[in-house]
């Protein structure tokens, strides 16, 4: 049976690549990562943070933000917040979207949230080569393997449901507060009922609406 990993070793793991970079002379890697590319609703939101790395600084709490449940997540973001040497937030609008598909979008809220930072190498999550003038490198499950990107994914995510959750009240009955905007049968089922809002991608809703119609 495998041995369970523990935080600290999980740490060293999740820094090896960051710490070589600036064993390689950059000063401030920048993890970025985005959330929200599957949802029927709300923005795409991406975040780029340039984390302390030193052992002492590291937070322990830190992972892939998909394993960890909603109340850590945001126990962790002030804490980023509090010890990151930048954070950048970005996003792209639901009609930013429509206009260039949710890949494109999901870049242009990547490259909004490194601009708002010092960064002078970038971890990147899957992506390659945002627009942004900044070598970089595209970690395939970065979340995983990258410590600043890990610290980038728990903003991002953080940022984009406290979002959800206030267009839940803008656009009630929909569940936004729930689900976050995601295909779930309950989030069908109200817009089937009440027909999409505003802030609804039409484009994710193309097979739903047209069974609606059929």
């Amino acid at each position: 049976m495998a041995q369970r990993e523990s935080g600290q070793e999980r740490l060293r793991r999740m820094t090896r690549i960051d710490l070589e970079l600036l064993d390689q002379g950059y000063c401030l890697v920048g993890g970025v990562d985005e959330a929200g590319r599957g949802p029927l609703a709300g923005p795409v939101v991406a975040a780029c943070a340039v984390m302390p790395l030193e052992e002492g600084a590291l937070l322990v709490g830190v992972n892939d933000s998909k394993k960890l449940s909603p109340g850590a997540r945001e126990a962790l973001y002030p804490q980023i917040v509090q010890r990151a040497l930048c954070l950048g937030i970005g996003l792209a609008s639901v009609e930013e979207i429509e206009a260039l598909n949710i890949k494109n979008a999901s870049r242009l809220a990547m490259e909004r949230a490194v601009a708002q930072t010092r960064a002078d190498f970038l971890l990147v999550d899957a992506e390659r080569d945002l627009a942004v003038g900044l070598p970089q490198r595209a970690l395939i499950h970065g979340d995983a393997l990258s410590y600043s990107i890990a610290c980038a994914s728990i903003a991002a995510k953080v940022c984009r449901d406290r979002l959800m959750e206030e267009l839940d009240r803008q656009y009630p009955g929909y569940g936004l507060a729930k689900h976050k905007g995601y295909g779930t049968a309950e989030h069908r089922e109200a817009i089937q009922r009440l027909g999409p809002s505003p802030i609804h991608r039409r484009l994710f809703l193309r097979k739903l609406l047209d069974g609606e119609r059929a």
